[in-house]
């Protein structure tokens, strides 16, 4: 029998089983207030530090590609242990939140050595504060999305969940890429004072937002699941995580469309700067981009539900390489034509990393049902990597490129080869890798058909055990 519904405001039929699935929007909007720490620090570490570290505090972008990229690597090994941490963690608080406060505690103190350097600045100055600062991130981010995975087992309600996150984390980059563009405004040239004024929105929210996240909803991650004979260490978890096919296509899948981001976000002022020759528009440019990002999520959202998670990144990847192939049109002066583009770039950003990690929480049902053990920390530690390479690795890989082919940015007049090299990396980089992320996401099995069938064989099962003490 058809279960009995009504129509959705996106015109979709909403069912009596989603409308007791759905979780209440305010306490939900003050859960997706802990993204904006989480999200607030990434663009500015990407596109403005490495930038201002290098002209302002004399480090060579070779020495800030190595550096990124050795913490990359120190991240692939801390990231799944805390997942691993973190899912066998016993507390009456839950796993996930005492993970959360140490994380908010690190953060905060080592975003404030990272964004307020001092003079003197040495690599192994900015080199301790960026582990320390990731280190803070893992704390955070691998438990709050496993929180977040865990507070519906609706395959939409999921998708709801990250859109608000989304949104949360538009708000957090357009109040953090609004500072830079006032300081050109006001103290034009002045990069201290706008590393400075992005620390302060960085750091001062965090703890704040962090109480208010913790307060919207209980951790029932302690909830009993299947017993296993044995406890299994950290690389057989590992092994039986990344032999799922699934949880490989979305991190792949995510470490491509977050790697193809990086490098237009690493290279976007240098781009604004010295390609279209207005470095006095770079950071108005960035945060109108993002201004239609905050109103993206919605409207993706509202897609989603009508096509399907996977079937929406596929569009989204596509729509976001067609708009990159458009940039090489994009040269000296061609202020209109990039406008178009970054409007449009706005209104995809994001939309497949929050599609993706709505799929995960499906994944790890799927996982659950099969091997009966709760591994979702674990599963978004796997992701967490993705997401934070594909960050990190952008500034390893693009500037040392850059720079080999005579681009400088401490000088006035670069050689033409070096701008070409710009010019090709921003915009023909992104726009294969996100073709490749679609052609990956195509072959993803969970459907909601799926998903629905995934839940009621856990429900089934956890009745079954619970009616046997089990």
């Amino acid at each position: 029998m058809e279960a009995s519904g009504r129509q959705g405001l996106d015109g979709t039929k909403e069912t009596d089983e989603s409308q007791s699935d759905r979780l209440p929007t305010g306490r939900l909007i003050a859960h997706s207030t802990l993204h904006v720490p989480l999200t607030s620090v990434q663009l500015p570490i990407s596109v403005f530090l490495p930038a201002i570290y290098a002209t302002q505090y004399g480090l060579s972008l070779t020495v800030l590609g190595v550096i990124f990229l050795a913490e990359r690597i120190w991240g692939t090994l801390t990231d799944p242990f805390v997942g691993w941490l973190c899912d066998r963690t016993k507390s009456r608080f839950g796993r996930r939140k005492v993970w959360i406060v140490a994380g908010a505690v690190l953060y905060t103190i080592s975003a404030w050595f990272l964004f307020f350097p001092g003079e003197g600045v040495t690599p192994a100055y900015l080199a301790v504060a960026l582990v320390a600062v990731f280190l803070a991130l893992s704390m955070l981010q691998i438990p709050y999305y496993a929180w977040s995975g865990e507070l519906s087992g609706n395959y939409h309600e999921r998708t709801r969940i990250t859109s608000y996150q989304t949104i949360a984390s538009g708000i957090a980059l357009f109040a953090v890429l609004v500072l830079p563009t006032l300081v050109d405004r006001f103290s034009p040239g002045n990069d201290v004072l706008k590393l400075n004024a992005m620390g302060l929105a960085i750091v001062f929210p965090t703890i704040p937002l962090t109480l208010l996240a913790l307060w919207a909803f209980p951790d029932r991650s302690t909830a009993p699941v299947r017993k296993v004979r044995r406890k299994i260490p950290l690389n057989e978890g590992l092994r039986l995580v990344l032999e799922e096919k699934a949880v490989f296509r979305v991190m792949l899948a995510d470490f491509i469309i977050t790697f193809a981001q990086g490098i237009r976000g690493v290279l976007f002022v240098f781009f604004v700067s010295f390609v279209m020759g207005m470095p006095q528009l770079a950071s108005a440019m960035f945060l109108l981009q993002f201004m239609f990002g905050i109103v993206a999520a919605p409207i993706w959202q509202a897609i989603a539900r009508r096509i399907g998670k996977h079937q929406a990144v596929i569009v989204a990847e596509i729509g976001q390489a067609a708009v990159n192939f458009g940039l090489l049109l994009v040269g000296e002066g061609d202020l209109i034509l990039f406008v178009v583009l970054a409007i449009v770039q706005g209104l995809m950003q994001g939309s497949g990393n929050l599609l993706l990690r709505a799929m995960l929480a499906d994944v790890a049902d799927e996982h659950r049902l099969r091997t009966g053990v709760n591994r979702t920390a674990l599963l978004f530690s796997v992701f967490s990597i993705s997401s934070k390479a594909g960050t990190a690795l952008p500034v390893g890989v693009a500037l040392p490129l850059v720079a080999w082919f005579g681009f400088d940015p401490a000088v006035a007049v670069n050689p033409s080869s070096g701008l070409l090299a710009v010019a090709l990396v921003f915009a023909l980089g992104p726009a294969l890798a996100h073709v490749a992320a679609a052609a990956l996401v195509r072959g993803f099995s969970i459907d909601e058909a799926r998903q629905q069938e995934i839940r009621r064989e856990l429900a089934a099962r956890d009745a079954a055990e619970a009616g046997t003490g089990s």
